[in-house]
């Protein structure tokens, strides 16, 4: 999640570059909700690895993280910027369409995940693993690997 975190910040810098072309708010307003949660996965897995590496004797370490507090940068506002992202690609003609319904399917799942974290706390719950693994092993990357095909085919 970590390195994922910062390759994604790094895509959607790229991505920004075609969407602003449809819509250069909306397409800001999307790199700055998708950089916000790349960058806060990758603080979240900071965290989570530095506990790993180090538990604190002390500390319980099941409270959650307080700057990504159940996920909400890296699975809400991560997947509000995808949303955004998803209906910038529909509205213009820079991406295939299917990438676009991709893009609002896995948007779909990331919010889900961050409600599902959020209102069972029971981690190891099919209802938070559930649209955790089909986000995170299966649409998440579909999408990436799209997007970078998308954009390497497209380059200006």
């Amino acid at each position: 999640m970590l390195l994922g975190g910062l390759l994604g910040a790094a895509t959607l810098v790229g991505v920004y570059g075609r969407l602003r072309q449809t819509d250069a708010s909306f397409g800001l307003m999307a790199l700055l909700l998708g950089v916000t949660g790349a960058l806060g996965a990758a603080i979240h897995a900071g965290y989570d690895l530095a506990n790993v590496l180090n538990p604190p004797a002390s500390v319980n370490l099941d409270l959650p993280s307080q700057i990504d507090p159940r996920g909400l940068l890296t699975f809400g506002i991560a997947g509000l910027g995808l949303w955004l992202v998803a209906w910038l690609i529909l509205r213009g003609a820079q991406f295939p369409r299917g990438l676009g319904y991709l893009g609002y399917l896995t948007a779909a799942l990331l919010i889900i995940t961050y409600l599902a974290r959020l209102i069972v706390l029971d981690a190891t719950s099919l209802l938070v693993l559930g649209p955790a693994l089909l986000v995170g092993f299966i649409a998440s990357p579909a999408w990436y690997i799209w997007m970078g095909l998308s954009l390497r085919r497209n380059t200006p």
